[in-house]
């Protein structure tokens, strides 16, 4: 019964590492139009997202009020933001949206222009944003993949060397006869 609870925990620990590990892979791929999977670092969208979450998003041609995108920041860390669009204003047939976060009493100081939006909001899981951006960092990437990874090799090779060993045990066994 111990072993089978063991091996339970080992592949769910096993498909947790492989969620994270796609996770971020598709997430770095530099495909247009391709899904953008980005970690929600503030408060501002709670209780809807909350902080520490991940956000999937998907640029779309067009999106409309009450839409939640995910757009590009300004200043040095360029930081992405994931607000509701609020307002949407059309100049010279070019649209730009104001947005507000959920939490936040204003909205948005600067008019976000189409070019700047990432894409729309498709969904959001709980949590699973601190683990991503742990397993971007070279600490985070050695404990969530380098260690796992390790533990795994090593049962698969004492399982192989137990192997050998039964195997040469047979060929004795059959040479005594």
């Amino acid at each position: 019964m111990k072993n089978k609870i063991l091996k339970i925990g080992y592949y769910i620990f096993l498909g947790f590492l492989g969620v994270i590990a796609l996770t971020v892979a598709i997430s770095a791929l530099p495909i247009t139009g391709n899904f953008k999977i980005m970690v929600v670092l503030s408060g501002s969208m709670e209780p809807k997202i909350q902080t520490g979450s991940i956000v999937v998003v998907r640029p779309r041609a067009a999106y409309a009020i009450g839409d939640v995108i995910t757009f590009r920041g300004t200043g040095e860390k360029n930081v992405s933001i994931t607000h509701r669009v609020t307002e949407m204003r059309v100049d010279s047939g070019v649209p730009s949206y104001v947005t507000k976060g959920d939490a936040n009493n204003t909205p948005d100081s600067r008019l976000i222009a189409q070019k700047d939006v990432i894409g729309g909001v498709l969904f959001s899981v709980p949590y699973l944003g601190y683990a991503v951006e742990t397993a971007r960092k070279p600490y985070g990437f050695f404990a969530l993949i380098i260690i796992p990874a390790l533990i795994i090799v090593t049962d698969q090779l004492g399982k192989i060397v137990k192997e050998v060993k039964k195997v040469r045990a047979n060929k004795k066994a059959e040479k005594t006869y």
